[in-house]
């Protein structure tokens, strides 16, 4: 357990300069109003150290020990960092509040050249002047267990990655492979959702609504039962027969039951880290990544009226527990604003006792400040933003308001031995529904979906009926899961946690294995092979309850239930045993289209080219260079697209043709057969005074791409990574997007700016 300091040692260290370390240099301009000039803040802009390069990073023989080294492109930040502590008397590690940030915190530690007496560390799980404050009154050690948990899992991941990818790379050449222990699974999801997809054999059903009317108020009844039994329509024969059987003069239609009664609606829990990335996918459209990037931000400060404030508090966690502050803060502006009907008599509470694989580190993810209504601060924030936040505080709000009272009403009409029904929903009570509505189930039945103007029915009722309507159904199958659905899916195995979701998503999509098709996640000829192949050689760490127990154990080493160094010896052991089996029996891999060489007869193989994009090459290579661009879903080369330009040589057409190396234009005219280059244009406005050029994405004569401004040669700007439309909170240069260590960054074009932050998230636990 972390040590918190005596009340004397937390008065003595607030007396001179004062040092504190964040993260993110986002935070820094909100600490430093709520702390006061006497406070030095600077940040380790993430991880300052690393396992080493050279071998994998630890001593398999003496207790997986780790050798960490300093980062290259942190070295200017450790100089910073140590300058800043030797002319400071204290030093308060602020990193965030979960099991990266505790490992970051002790990375700073061991990289600062002052006695550790000076050192503390401390945690708030809101930007706000009560809470930071009350971190600086309460410093405490650092949590060890929480590191080991963290090492242990990045010495798994890093086992995992050097052991499994090698073997890949042996048995399936001409691919860009790398294995992970927990994106491996996922892709297993999403592979084994596409086989029972494409397994599935659709079964027809039919379906008979009555349009009727009653006291000139339409409406529309659906068939449910036949002589008091749920019927099922199986053919259009069956269906025919009841519309005879129904359609005759004498068939009366007559209300023969009315079943009425209220039911509550009890608000949903605050959100969670997969929740919010739940919701905000399906109300807002966002991905897991920018869910998490728009999120980071609203928690690490706005500027509100000239000055920075932290608007929501920590966004990664799986607790729904609520501060007490934040019950009464909500209570009052209930009462205050609402009414007192819209406030429970006694305070919801959403924590359920014994409930597994749950951090509860801190708190469900909420609004720093009540009285900040997302309309009162919105000219402070982009769209984006303001609708997210919007969705956090109403979500919250909500959560801590009274239930809805629903009255339910069925009404049966029977017509011979057939029963149809109709059914109405009216709201008695809104209360929490004044303010937020639980996006529904996309399969939501529920009476209390519907919403319509219904005619007073009493029993004996005759009602007209004006026609029968039949339709044709066939079952469907399973959908493919969309980032948010894979989210939930790992939530409920337990498998990664709040801070993984987002990283595993990334890393399944940048390494080929899984594409988006129309937002869903669909896996490539590629991601089917290397899960096929994990799946027979590596069953263990393919296996979901395998993957989460091992979640199950880093928590445990978390809690000091459990030794770091008996987990991975126990994991290694029988590992090492199943990869020397795959070296072995693992054959070597083609991936054979359907497709044969239009110049030599020979097969078609599906390949992946140096920059990762996909295509069809021959088996007969060197001899035969044949290549054809892919269509990965149908394993056949993809037809040529028509464009609307003309050939600036002769006038003709030009197609658009998918090579190797992406697209390009060239002419139908056979003697003709101009080529050109198709620009691509990033939207960024080049950053040059004056200039009002965009920068095109374009690639250099050894083939690598680099960012141009269209103006050229008049302006000869140039970047050499993908501009983003964002500015350097540090130097106002443009950012760009970098790869470092395998992980996508958001980093400053400018070179003397060192401006680096995580892509889609802070960090990765």
């Amino acid at each position: 357990m972390a040590k918190t300091a005596t009340k004397k040692e937390t008065t003595k260290s607030t007396k001179g300069k004062v040092l504190v370390i964040v993260e993110s240099p986002a935070k820094s301009k909100t600490i430093k109003k709520i702390l006061g000039d006497k406070y030095m803040i600077e940040a380790s802009y993430g991880h300052v150290r690393d396992l080493a390069k050279k071998g994998m990073g630890f001593d398999v023989d003496n207790d997986f020990q780790p050798t960490f080294v300093v980062i290259p492109e942190k070295k200017n930040v450790v100089d910073n960092l140590n300058k800043a502590a030797k002319s400071a008397d204290i030093v308060y590690l602020a990193s965030d509040p979960d099991r990266e940030g505790e490992a970051i915190a002790w990375h700073v530690k061991e990289i600062l050249k002052v006695p550790e007496s000076k050192i503390r560390r401390i945690v708030f799980n809101e930007i706000t002047p009560k809470a930071v404050q009350h971190a600086v009154d309460t410093p405490h050690e650092i949590d060890m267990n929480l590191v080991h948990a963290q090492q242990t899992r990045q010495i798994l991941d890093k086992l995992v990655g050097f052991k499994i990818s090698p073997v890949l790379w042996e048995k399936m050449k001409n691919y860009k492979l790398s294995a992970g222990r927990v994106q491996s699974v996922a892709l297993k999801m999403i592979v084994e959702r596409e086989e029972l997809i494409d397994a599935f054999v659709p079964v027809e059903y039919w379906s008979i609504s009555a349009d009727c009317v009653k006291d000139k108020i339409p409406f529309v009844a659906e068939l449910t039962k036949y002589q008091g039994k749920k019927i099922e329509i199986a053919s259009e024969d069956d269906a025919n027969k009841i519309l005879k059987e129904l359609s005759g003069k004498d068939v009366a239609f007559v209300v023969s039951n009315i079943a009425e009664r209220n039911t509550t609606r009890k608000p949903a829990a605050p959100f969670i880290t997969s929740t919010l990335q739940r919701e905000a996918s399906s109300k807002l459209g966002y991905g897991v990544s920018k869910t998490m990037q728009i999120a980071q931000k609203l928690y690490e400060g706005m500027e509100i009226d000239g000055e920075p404030v932290g608007l929501i508090t920590y966004m990664r966690t799986d607790s729904v527990r609520i501060s007490d502050d934040a019950q009464v803060a909500a209570k009052d502006f209930i009462l205050g604003n609402y009414g007192e009907k819209y406030y429970p008599k006694t305070p919801n509470n959403y924590v359920k006792a014994g409930k597994k694989n749950v951090q509860d580190a801190h708190e469900a993810i909420r609004p720093s400040y009540i009285d900040k209504t997302p309309d009162s601060i919105k000219k402070y924030l982009t769209a984006e933003q303001y609708k997210l936040y919007k969705l956090i505080w109403e979500r919250f709000m909500a959560s801590q308001m009274e239930n809805a009272t629903i009255k339910n009403k069925t009404v049966e009409i029977s017509a011979n031995d057939y029963q149809f029904k109709v059914g109405t929903s009216n709201v008695v009570f809104d209360g929490f529904l004044k303010l937020y509505q639980e996006t529904p189930d996309e399969n939501c039945e529920d009476d209390e979906c519907l919403a319509k103007k219904m005619p007073d029915f009493k029993e004996g009722d005759k009602v007209s009926l004006k026609k029968l309507n039949p339709k044709q159904h066939f079952t469907q199958p399973p959908p493919r899961y969309s980032e948010a659905s894979l989210v939930k899916a790992l939530e409920e195995y337990g498998i990664g946690r709040p801070s993984t979701y987002a990283s595993i998503i990334t890393k399944i999509q940048t390494r080929n294995y899984v594409e988006k098709i129309e937002k869903a996640l669909a896996p490539t000829i590629l991601g089917k092979t290397v899960c096929a192949q994990l799946n027979e050689h590596f069953k263990d760490i393919m296996d979901y309850q395998f993957t989460a127990g091992m979640e199950t154990k880093l928590d445990k080493i978390a809690e000091d239930k459990a030794k770091w160094v008996k987990v991975l010896k126990d994991f290694y052991v029988p590992f090492i045993s199943t990869v020397d089996e795959a070296k072995k029996n693992m054959e070597i891999v083609r991936i054979e289209s359907d497709v044969k060489c239009p110049n030599c007869g020979k097969k078609m193989l599906v390949k992946t080219s140096r920059w990762g994009t996909q295509f069809l090459g021959c088996e007969g290579y060197p001899e035969c260079k044949t290549m054809m661009s892919l269509d990965g879903e149908a394993k056949a080369p993809v037809e040529d697209e028509k464009s609307d330009e003309k050939c600036e040589k002769c006038g003709s057409e030009m197609l658009i043709k998918r090579g190797p190396y992406g697209k390009y234009l060239q002419c139908v005219n056979e003697e003709c057969k101009n080529r050109k280059k198709i620009v691509q244009t990033t939207g960024v406005k080049c950053q040059e005074k004056g200039c009002d050029g965009e920068y095109l994405v374009r690639k250099s004569r050894f083939g690598k791409l680099f960012y141009g401004c269209s103006n050229y040669p008049d302006c000869k700007s140039v970047l050499w990574n993908e501009p983003i439309d964002e500015k350097c909170p540090t130097c106002g240069a443009i950012l760009v997007k970098k790869v470092q260590k395998k992980m996508p960054k958001i980093a400053c074009s400018n070179k003397d700016c060192k401006y680096i932050r995580d892509a889609e998230v802070e960090a990765n636990d």
